[in-house]
C-alpha cells in the first residue's frame, strides 16, 4: 500500500519541442520534495505528484506512457481508480508533447493549474492565485534550455508569492527525448536541494556548477582521446564559470601544459598549489599514467613552483 504524503507546493513539467527533452522543476516547504514530486523517463515522459500525494503516479504514470499511452489517457486511467482524487494535484507530460493536468476539488487553496502546450504549471497552498500564472507567463517568455526555462518559471512563482508556508527544498530533473539505452546518460540534469534556507537560490547556483561540471567532463573527454586544444577550450570555459574553483584551474594547468604551453600553465599551478599541496602530488602522479605530458625537468619545474 503507497503511503500518501503531504507535499503542498508549485511545479512544472516541460517539454522542448526542438530537443525533445523533458522535465520536472518543483519547490515547496517540505522536506526533500524532490524524492517524492519529480518523475522523468527518457523517451517517455515527465510527472509531477503533489498536494495530497500518491508518489505511484510518478512510476504508474510513466509505465502507461512507455506503453503507449497519450498522457492524458495515462492520467485519466489513474484518476479513474484512485478515490482520493479529489487532494490529488497531478501533471504529465508525454514524448510527443501531450500535457494533461489535474486539481482535486479539496486541495487548499489557493490552487490551480494551466496545461498549455508543451508544459503544465501548477500549485496549491499558495499565498496567492497569482503563482502559476506567473510561472507560465514567465516560462513561455523565456530564452534559454530547458533546465533554464523551468528554473525561471520556479522564480517567478517565488517572486508572486510562493507557498503560503515559506519554502525549504526544491529539485530540478531533465531526461533525453529519446532514450540511448544507456541510463547513466538519459537524465541530463537532477539536481535536488533537500533542506535550504533559500533552496531556488541554491537550485540555480548548482545548476550553474552542473553546466560547468559538463563542460569539465568534455574536457575529460577530449583528453581521453588526445584532443587537446578541445580539452583546452572546455576547461576554460568551466573556469570561467567558477575561477575560484581549484580543481577547474588544475585541470586547465594540465591542459595548457600538455599543449607545451607550460609557461602559461604554470602561473596556475602556483596559484592551486598554494591553495592545496595534495595537487602537487596529484600532479607527479599523472605524469606516470601519461596524462600530464611533460619531460622530468618539466615536472620540477612544476612541482617547485
Amino acid at each position: 500500500m503507497v503511503r500518501d504524503r503531504l507535499t503542498h507546493t508549485y511545479s512544472i513539467v516541460a517539454r522542448d519541442p526542438e530537443t525533445g527533452e523533458m522535465g520536472v522543476a518543483v519547490q515547496s516547504h517540505w522536506f526533500s520534495v524532490g524524492s517524492v514530486v519529480t518523475w522523468a523517463l527518457a523517451g517517455v515522459g515527465a510527472v509531477a505528484t503533489q498536494a495530497l500525494t500518491n508518489p505511484a503516479y510518478g512510476p504508474d504514470g510513466l509505465g502507461l506512457m512507455r506503453e503507449g499511452a497519450s498522457a492524458n489517457d495515462a492520467l485519466k486511467a489513474l484518476l479513474s481508480r484512485d478515490g482520493g482524487r479529489a487532494v490529488r494535484q497531478v501533471a504529465m507530460v508525454d514524448a510527443k508533447g501531450g500535457v494533461a493536468a489535474h486539481t482535486g476539488s479539496r486541495c487548499i487553496p489557493e490552487a490551480g493549474h494551466i496545461a498549455a502546450t508543451d508544459f503544465s504549471v501548477q500549485a496549491n497552498m499558495m499565498i496567492t492565485d497569482e503563482v502559476w500564472p506567473s510561472m507560465a507567463k514567465r516560462f513561455s517568455q523565456w530564452r534559454g534550455s530547458l533546465a533554464e526555462r523551468m528554473m525561471a518559471a520556479l522564480e517567478a512563482g517565488e517572486e508572486a508569492g510562493g507557498d503560503i508556508r515559506g519554502r525549504q527544498s526544491a529539485a530540478l530533473l531533465v531526461v533525453r527525448g529519446a532514450s540511448t539505452g544507456r541510463p547513466w546518460e538519459d537524465n541530463l540534469v537532477d539536481l535536488r536541494v533537500d533542506d535550504h534556507r533559500e533552496p531556488l537560490e541554491e537550485l540555480k547556483r548548482l545548476l550553474k556548477v552542473h553546466r560547468a561540471y559538463q563542460h569539465m567532463n568534455m574536457g575529460d573527454e577530449a583528453m581521453e582521446k588526445e584532443d587537446m586544444p578541445l580539452a583546452l577550450r572546455h576547461y576554460s570555459l568551466a573556469e570561467r564559470m567558477f575561477p575560484r574553483n581549484l580543481e577547474m584551474r588544475f585541470w586547465h594547468a594540465v591542459t595548457l601544459a600538455n599543449n607545451g604551453r607550460l609557461e602559461d600553465a604554470l602561473p596556475i599551478f602556483r596559484k592551486v598549489f598554494e591553495k592545496d599541496e595534495d595537487w602537487r602530488e596529484l600532479a607527479s602522479r599523472l605524469v606516470g599514467v601519461g596524462m600530464l605530458k611533460v619531460d622530468i625537468e618539466q615536472l620540477e619545474r612544476i612541482l617547485r613552483t
